[in-house]
């Protein structure tokens, strides 16, 4: 498969992914968290799905589109872990849906960061909540969601929280 073709099904199972979340939390109140902004593509999209959501962003810096910066009261810019716990401080039990797409490139190393934000990320959503991530989320307090038809295990994860 070409590198074209693994892109445009990483962003169609992603778009699915996040639709299915959507529906899944519709009777759930709460924000929705957006960790890894980047050019802000997911972030527009979450707004177009989510319109009536408070939508919190985290990332290192701003490099969006102008027209898909979030407002500069639901921004968390820094290093993950430096902003992670100011959030849990602030929106502990808030988030009814976490997307998560900070990979680094490097499959371990992204593997160990999402690891190393689990326990936290956790704390932020709510009972229900659903977290969707380009990696894997293992916690003792979320449980695998079945993906949306069509799209192909491990290219995206969904979980919920018990």
């Amino acid at each position: 498969m070409s590198r074209l073709d693994s892109g445009i099904r990483r962003l169609l199972a992603q778009k699915h992914a996040l639709e299915d979340a959507a529906t899944r939390i519709s009777r759930l109140s709460g924000c929705v968290m957006e960790f890894g902004l980047g050019n802000g593509r997911t972030y527009d999209h979450l707004r177009e799905i989510l319109p009536d959501r408070q939508i919190y962003v985290f990332d290192r810096q701003i490099a969006v589109h102008p027209d898909c910066e979030p407002p500069a009261d639901r921004m968390f810019l820094g290093d993950l872990f430096e902003t992670l716990p100011q959030a849990v401080s602030r929106l502990a039990g808030q988030a009814a849906m976490i997307h998560l797409d900070i990979g680094t490139g490097d499959k371990d190393a992204s593997v160990t960061l999402v690891a190393r934000a689990a326990p936290d990320l956790v704390r932020l959503l709510k009972t229900g909540g659903v977290v969707v991530s380009d990696q894997p989320v293992d916690h003792p307090s979320l449980a695998p969601l079945e993906l949306p038809k069509g799209v192909k295990p491990g290219r995206i994860h969904m979980a919920v929280r018990l």
